[in-house]
Formats: structure tokens, C-alpha cells, sequence
């Protein structure tokens, strides 16, 4: 019985060797090919530039103007053929190497499940949206009936009490709505070091040993109960994944500027996201959320050390994720990105401000991955290409700056400068400039056709696999289409500016603040002026010289000098929602969800905590802590017992402070401190009950209970509006106290009925 046993697990060694090997040998032969035609392209459009320049290269401001291009024209090419390789996948059924066309839906439903931890870390974040999110998921795992093989965990690093105690009721709330007391957690962290990266170290030190897997979200993420299933599935079905990324597809866009984002995520996503599959394969990255991880691997593997390089490269990593990927991949784990497991969901920042705003954040962190790259031992090659790619998502923007600060040297040079014709010294031939318009017509042209011919294979196998009909049809789809292009011409040379900036700004190891994302509101003249306005100075100040220097010189300067000038009313017009709103109605950049439905987004849409609308309107979350018996309980379980001691001291004259003149009068730190300690919640739980009317806390229950009032009895009866007296609404000639006093000696007068 053991021989047999034994050979079976030989064989099982042996099978999985072997499709290791054949997929480690798919994935050297695609990358061969991709670097042979990147190259061989780049090389031939570098060699039409020397012959393309007047002096071919002689000079050096000339041979820094090859250089650049050639390094541009490679990073361009890497995305072209991206997504040519994606469409040829496509066109075939998919990448048969993938984790999904492994396994048929059979295979996978026999796995059994294993105990998995979903956790959100967040950060001030819209409370509504983050806890509908988790709603709708809850909803949607309870309808597969695997719900009791997943725990939920929101871990909050937010520093505002107002926001954390809001976030603390609508976790109780939402727990007595889902039945889900034992299974939907929250924790809160007193000390946010290390940003998310150690948010998510705090929970596995404290509970992950007792879970198999985590799948970790953003706080705008959404993912299906299914998709959720099928990734712990996966995950058992391959014992030698580390980590499965989604494909996170962009949902519930409002703003112009955000239905553009969400249009071209949907539309050319599948192309690209299948081309990057197939060539990482096994050795894919991890973006930091909508993925799952093998929770003990992680632990042992995936810690992170402190960069013990100079300025930029020195302490916190802060974007862990394609680090923790590396480290993974070394500890022999695979890492897979899946693009065909549907159902996973983010939503686009609203406005181009915001949209900036968490790209310096990201170029910093992704600059900090050249130290990663060339000092880490042991990572894997395929790795060390994505943090170069990560890299030169962000530096290609200085270098086509400089390229373009370059040829405007050169263009000066040729119209200010005289030609010389002997630049050698000695030299016994003159060197003649040669211009060669039409080939400068066919480079030019041939940098479109890589940037574009991929969008339109989109369009062509969205006709061929008929998605057409998720975005409108073809007549609603072109008009989409050609806005994309146009938008994306738009933002281009503003997002080249604002990178370039930090990128500087990263290299002299400028501070970043960290802060929560804003994911409603509009941008404001203000606002924008602030940001574009020193671009737009700079543009502006360019393309005067080029028309002063040369007219078509100017005009080959305007597809870059225009949108940097109009960049403030295009940043305003793109962050607003009534254009947005209208295209939708028209059916211009529609996605699948806007046209077929989505359970999981209406199920977000009908969410609310309507007790929460309540609170905002009438008081402050702290306020509410402090009167709510109920919240009041809910937050005293997560406090802290202060014994004695200066710290017990001065909770001691904080509470009185905030008894006598309210919470207001409290620092955020000061709010913080108090609502934290245990006792000072119930004394001044106790203390507020018994105040008299005219205190603050008398006023107080006054304005809340004539809220209450209002709104249950104002809004909701037919015939003539409630009248307000001295101490009574009186509604259809019932009068119904909105004093503190009325309302206790009502109370009383009907305990003595009873």
C-alpha cells in the first residue's frame, strides 16, 4: 500500500515538474521574441532618426536626441507588441498555459475549501461606499453557500475620530444587518507604520496563522461571491501558486473624466492584461489588491526590509506589492495573473487632480524599485524586467521631456546659429546638413501606428468575440472610441509634466503625506489653476518661442504646447459629473454593467445605513459615542483601561472639558485619547443622560430629538406642515415635546399611566 502510494506521489511530482518546465520553456521563447522585434523595430526607427537629423548624428546634442528616441521608441514598441501578442492569443481561446484552462469548472468544484480571510485595509475613506462594498460581497458569498469557509476584516488606519467611530458604528451596524457577529471583524491600528503594506503585516501577526489564504481589496474594491470561491479553488487545485492576481476592471464612473478611464479599461484591457499574462506567466506581479495569497508563504517569505540605500533608497518600501511578487517568486512560489476570472471590480479616481495625486505617490514608490532591483539576490529575471517596467512607467516622462527640450536646442541652433560646415578641427571635407522631410512624415507616422493600432485590434475583437453590444453597439462604440484617442491626446503631455516633477521630486527624497483618496468631488478652478498653472506658463512660453523661431516648428509643437495651455479647463471639465451623466444617457463610453446590469453593483447601489445619514446630519460621530447606548457599548469594547498615572490625569481633565463644552473644543489628538479610554466613554455616557437643558448636552438631545422629529412627522403626513410651539410640535393637533425637559416628563407622565 505505501509502494503504490509513493508512486503516486512521484508521478504527481513528476506531472507538475513537467508543466512547470513547459511553461517556464512558453514563457522564455515569448520573451526572446518580444525582446528580438522591440529591439530590431527600435533599431530601425533610431537609423531613419540619424538619417532623419541634419548632421546624422555628428553632434551631441544630435546623438542625445537618438539615444532618447531610441530608448522611447523601445518603450512604445514593448506596449505595441503587447497587445498584438493579446489579440493573437484571443483569437486562438485564450492562453492555454493559464491557471483557468488547467482545470475544467468540474475539476474546480470538487476542490474543498479552506479558511480565508477577505481583508480591506483603509484609510479615511467614504464610509458608504466602503462598507456597501463589503455588503454587496457578504450577499454575494452567502449565495453560493460557501460563506462559512470566508471571514471579513476591515482594517482601518484612519486618524480622525469622527471618522473612526464613524466607521466602528457602521461596522456594528452592518453586522447586525448581516447576522454576521463572529465573521465580519474590525480593527483599528493606534500606530500606522509602513503605510498598507503594514497594515496587512499587523493582521497576520495577530490572525493569520488561522487562515490558509487572504484575498486583499482596496477600499473601493468589488469582487462576486463566485470569483471569490473559484480563486480559494484555484488556489488548492495549485499548490505551488503563491499568488493569483485578477484582471480588476474600472465600475461605477460618474465623472467625464472617469467614464473615459472606465471606457478604456474595459474596451483594451482584455487585450493588453492577456499580452502581459502570456508573457509573465508564472512569474506575474501583484498589484496590492483584488488578489489571493497563500497566507503562510507570505508570512514567511514575503517580509520587507528597510532600503538601506541614500535618500530616495533609504527606509520604508512603500509600494510593497511587486516586492512582495519578487519575493514570492524567489522562495520558488509562481505568482499568475488570470484576466479570465470576471467579477472583480475598482472604481477610477473622479477627477485628473486625483488621478495625479496617487501617481506621486506611486512614482516614488516605483522609483525605489531600482535599488530593489539591482541589490536584492536572488530575484528572478522576469521580476527584475517588471520592476524596469515599473520604473519606465514613470521615467519615460523626463526623458521625453528632455527629448523635447532637446530638439527645441536643435531647431534653435539651425535658425540662430550659423551652419558650420567644418565641426572637426583639421578636418579637410565639409560636413553639408541634409534634410529628409519625408522620412521625418513616415517616423512620425510610424509612432501613431504604434500607439493606436492596438485600440483599434481592440475594436476588432470586441466584434469578433461580439462585445460590441456591451458598449452601445458599433455606432455608439466608434464615437467612444475616437473620444478615448482624443482624451488620451489631451492628458498625455499633462501627465508627461506632472511625472516628470516626481520624478524630480522623488530623487531629492521630498516628503510624501499620506492621505485618503477623494472619490466624489469635482475639481475647482482654484484648484486646477494651482496645479496646471505653471505648465501652462512654461507651455505657453515655449510655443511662443517656437512661432518666434520657425512657423513649422511651431506647429510641430502645438500636439504637445496645446493641452499643457488649456490643461486647467480641461482638468475642470473632465472632473464634472453632468457631462458624464449626459454621454451616459447618449450610450457614449458604456461598459458592460451600464448596458446588461450587474447584481453585485446594484446590490452596492441599494446599500445604505440610513441610522448613519442620521447621525451626520444631526451630530458628530463622537457625539454620537457618547449618547448612543448602544454605540456607546460598541465603543467601549475596543477601548483601552487607563490605571492611574500622568496619562490618567489628563484623560481626567479632557473628559470634564469635553463635558462642560462639548467634543468641539478637543483637539483631534486630544479626541482621539479620550475616546479611547473606556472609562470617560461611560462616565460621560452617564454624565450627558443627566444634563441639565440648558448645557451643551441638554441642547444637544433638544436639536436631535426635533430632527427626529421632523423627519418622522414633517415629511411623511399628508395635509397641513407641523407647527412648532415653545416646547411642542404639534402634528395634526398631537403635541409631541422637543425639549429634553418635555420629552422626560412625557416619559414620566406615561411610566405613571402604566
Amino acid at each position: 500500500m505505501r509502494i503504490s502510494e509513493a508512486k503516486c506521489d512521484d508521478a504527481l511530482h513528476s506531472s507538475k515538474a513537467k508543466r512547470q518546465d513547459g511553461w517556464r520553456r512558453a514563457a522564455w521563447i515569448r520573451r526572446a521574441l518580444l525582446t528580438i522585434l522591440v529591439l530590431a523595430q527600435s533599431v530601425l526607427a533610431s537609423t531613419y532618426m540619424t538619417a532623419v537629423l541634419p548632421y546624422h548624428g555628428a553632434t551631441y546634442v544630435e546623438l542625445g536626441i537618438i539615444t532618447l528616441f531610441f530608448v522611447l521608441f523601445a518603450w512604445i514598441s514593448v506596449g505595441f507588441w503587447m497587445g498584438v501578442f493579446g489579440f493573437v492569443i484571443r483569437c486562438f481561446g485564450g492562453d492555454r498555459l493559464s491557471l483557468l484552462r488547467r482545470h475544467t469548472s468540474a475539476e474546480l468544484k470538487e476542490q474543498p475549501l479552506s479558511r480565508t480571510a477577505v481583508v480591506m485595509p483603509i484609510y479615511h475613506e467614504p464610509i458608504h461606499r466602503t462598507f456597501g462594498g463589503i455588503r454587496a460581497m457578504y450577499r454575494s458569498l452567502e449565495q453560493t453557500g460557501q460563506i462559512d469557509h470566508f471571514d471579513f476584516f476591515i482594517l482601518s488606519d484612519s486618524r480622525d475620530p469622527d471618522v473612526w467611530l464613524a466607521e466602528q458604528a457602521a461596522w456594528h451596524q452592518l453586522c447586525q444587518e448581516l447576522g454576521a457577529g463572529g465573521r465580519l471583524f474590525y480593527r483599528r491600528r493606534t500606530l500606522n507604520q509602513h503605510y498598507k503594506s503594514g497594515n496587512i503585516a499587523d493582521f497576520l501577526r495577530r490572525w493569520g496563522c488561522g487562515y490558509e489564504y487572504m484575498i486583499v481589496l482596496d477600499a473601493d474594491s468589488l469582487m462576486g461571491g463566485s470569483t471569490l470561491v473559484q480563486m480559494v479553488q484555484l488556489m488548492q487545485a495549485e499548490p505551488q501558486t503563491g499568488i493569483l492576481q485578477t484582471n480588476a476592471t474600472l465600475v461605477n464612473a460618474r465623472s467625464m473624466f472617469a467614464r473615459v478611464q472606465q471606457f478604456a479599461n474595459q474596451m483594451y484591457g482584455p487585450l493588453f492584461t492577456t499580452g502581459l499574462a502570456s508573457l509573465q506567466l508564472g512569474e506575474a506581479v501583484y498589484w496590492g489588491h483584488n488578489a489571493i495569497i497563500r497566507t503562510r508563504a507570505f508570512m514567511q517569505h514575503c517580509g520587507l526590509k528597510r532600503l538601506d540605500g541614500p535618500g530616495l533608497f533609504h527606509g520604508s518600501i512603500l509600494s510593497h506589492d511587486f516586492v512582495e511578487a519578487a519575493l514570492m517568486g524567489r522562495a520558488g512560489y509562481e505568482v499568475w495573473l488570470e484576466p479570465d476570472l470576471l467579477q472583480s471590480h475598482e472604481e477610477s479616481p473622479p477627477t485628473l487632480v486625483d488621478d495625479l495625486h496617487r501617481d506621486k505617490r506611486w512614482a516614488k514608490g516605483n522609483l525605489q524599485h531600482l535599488w530593489v532591483m539591482l541589490f536584492e539576490p536572488r530575484l528572478r529575471p522576469a521580476h527584475r524586467m517588471a520592476f524596469l517596467h515599473g520604473i519606465m512607467s514613470y521615467l519615460a516622462s523626463p526623458l521625453w521631456l528632455a527629448f523635447l527640450i532637446l530638439t527645441t536646442i536643435e531647431a534653435a541652433r539651425l535658425v540662430l546659429v550659423p551652419i558650420d560646415y567644418f565641426p572637426e578641427p583639421h578636418s579637410l571635407f565639409p560636413l553639408w546638413p541634409e534634410w529628409n522631410p519625408k522620412w521625418a512624415i513616415g517616423l512620425a507616422s510610424s509612432t501613431l501606428f504604434l500607439l493606436f493600432l492596438p485600440k483599434f485590434l481592440a475594436v476588432i475583437d470586441a466584434i469578433r468575440c461580439r462585445r460590441v453590444k456591451h458598449h452601445g453597439g458599433f455606432l455608439r462604440l466608434l464615437p467612444s472610441v475616437i473620444g478615448e484617442i482624443l482624451v488620451s491626446s489631451l492628458l498625455a503631455p499633462i501627465r508627461m509634466l506632472a511625472h516628470s516633477r516626481y520624478v524630480l521630486e522623488s530623487l531629492l527624497n521630498v516628503t510624501l503625506r499620506w492621505a485618503g483618496q477623494n472619490r466624489t468631488d469635482e475639481t475647482r478652478w482654484s484648484t486646477a489653476i494651482l496645479h496646471q498653472l505653471p505648465g501652462t506658463l512654461l507651455a505657453g512660453g515655449w510655443a511662443t518661442f517656437a512661432f518666434w523661431l520657425d512657423h513649422m516648428f511651431f506647429y510641430w509643437s502645438l500636439p504637445v504646447a496645446g493641452p499643457l495651455v488649456f490643461a486647467a479647463p480641461t482638468s475642470v471639465f473632465l472632473s464634472r459629473v453632468g457631462p458624464g451623466e449626459t454621454l451616459k444617457r447618449w450610450g457614449v463610453f458604456q461598459v458592460q454593467e451600464e448596458q446588461c446590469g450587474s447584481p453585485l453593483l446594484d446590490d452596492l447601489s441599494n446599500s445604505s445605513l440610513p441610522s448613519l445619514d442620521t447621525q451626520a446630519r444631526t451630530s458628530s460621530a463622537a457625539v454620537q459615542a457618547i449618547l448612543d447606548p448602544v454605540l456607546n457599548r460598541v465603543h467601549q469594547s475596543t477601548c483601552h483601561a487607563h490605571r492611574g498615572g500622568r496619562k490618567q490625569e489628563m484623560i481626567l481633565a479632557l473628559r470634564e472639558r469635553c463635558f462642560r463644552r462639548g467634543p468641539e473644543v478637543l483637539t483631534q489628538k486630544e479626541l482621539s485619547r479620550l475616546m479611547r479610554d473606556r472609562a470617560s466613554l461611560q462616565w460621560l455616557h452617564d454624565q450627558a443622560w443627566r444634563a441639565s437643558p440648558d448645557s451643551y448636552w441638554g441642547k444637544v438631545h433638544q436639536r436631535r430629538f426635533q430632527y427626529s422629529a421632523q423627519r418622522e412627522f414633517g415629511h411623511s403626513i399628508e395635509g397641513p406642515k407641523p407647527s412648532v410651539g415653545t416646547n411642542m410640535l404639534y402634528v395634526r393637533g398631537v403635541g409631541i415635546p422637543t425639549s429634553w425637559t418635555g420629552l422626560k416628563n412625557q416619559i414620566a407622565r406615561v411610566a405613571e399611566k402604566v
